[in-house]
Order: structure tokens, then sequence, then C-alpha cells
């Protein structure tokens, strides 16, 4: 599946597998049922089993998801849950900043669960593959440059586009 594992170079750069296909390449994490749990009580909502199923499906296999996508994953699990009810949550947890909200020019809006180490995007336009990075030095003049502005940075979104290597090569 990936030609090498994640690696550090010099430079404090997260430099993460680099998928043979056209996978996504994202920083594993896991998340138990209670951390999920906990998300939901911390947007002052009641802890229901539709959320719990939202959260679980949006968390399945790290993707970067549709709220159509993730609708259609929760209803192949539970017809009862409707569109409004997943579209909700998922704007609700955008707001709370559980998820992170990833537009991609004129692609629909993906979501991913706000990870618990901070990453970045590089988005390919041609076929929409979606790789995840940390770099220090980025970090670091993102800071500087806030601090340049008298701004205290309270978070961020980075994402870049390219077209990825596999579509360079299509042309």
């Amino acid at each position: 599946m990936f030609e090498h594992n994640s690696r550090h170079n010099n430079n404090d750069e997260t430099v993460l597998p680099i998928p043979s296909n056209n996978e996504t390449s994202y920083f594993d994490e896991s998340w138990t049922e209670d951390d999920l749990k906990q998300i939901i009580r911390k947007m002052n909502l009641k802890v229901t089993p539709q959320r719990i199923l939202i959260l679980q499906t949006l968390h399945e296999g790290r993707v970067h998801i549709t709220a159509q996508e993730l609708y259609e994953k929760v209803q192949k699990i539970n017809s009862d849950v409707g569109f409004a009810t997943v579209y909700r949550f998922l704007k609700g947890m955008a707001e709370s900043r559980v998820v992170t909200e990833l537009r991609m020019g004129s692609m629909p809006t993906r979501y991913e669960l706000t990870p618990k180490k901070h990453h970045d995007h590089m988005t390919c336009t041609a076929c929409g593959k979606i790789v995840e990075f940390q770099n220090k030095n980025i970090e670091d003049h993102q800071e500087k440059v806030a601090k340049q502005y008298g701004f205290k940075l309270t978070h961020h979104v980075l994402e870049l586009y390219g077209i990825c290597t596999s579509c360079q090569m299509k042309k």
C-alpha cells in the first residue's frame, strides 16, 4: 500500500508515507467511543446513538468525506437517521471546531474529525487526492507573521492545491 514509512527529516518536518496509488495520506489517530461521547458533551449536546454513529462513521477509515457520503454510510447502518440530522450535526461540529471543513474550489466541502495533532492539506485539483502533512517551518512562519501584525493565532487551516504525481504523469 505505501512505498515507505513515515519519517522525520532534519528540519523537523513530518514526511508521510507516499501512497503507491490514489489513496489519501493521513495521520493515523484512534478515537474510542468514550472520546466520541466526550466530543458530544463538550458541544453541550445529549449523547445519542445517532450522534455516536455519525462520529464513528466520520472517523471510520479516516477519510475526508462529504456530507452526502457520510449520510450514505450512516444510512447503511441505520436508515432512521436522516440527511438533515447528519448535516445539522456536521455543521454544529464545524462551528465547534470538532470537525474541519476542507473546501476544494468547486468541489463539495469535505469534512474530517479535527485531529488531535494539527496538520495541513495538499489537494490535487485533477483527481481530488488529499495529502496531510506537517511542516514546522510553515507553522513557525505563520506565528511570526501573526506576531508581526499583532495577532494571537487561535487556529488556522492551510490548504495547498496542485497536481499530484499520478496526474502529472497522465498528461
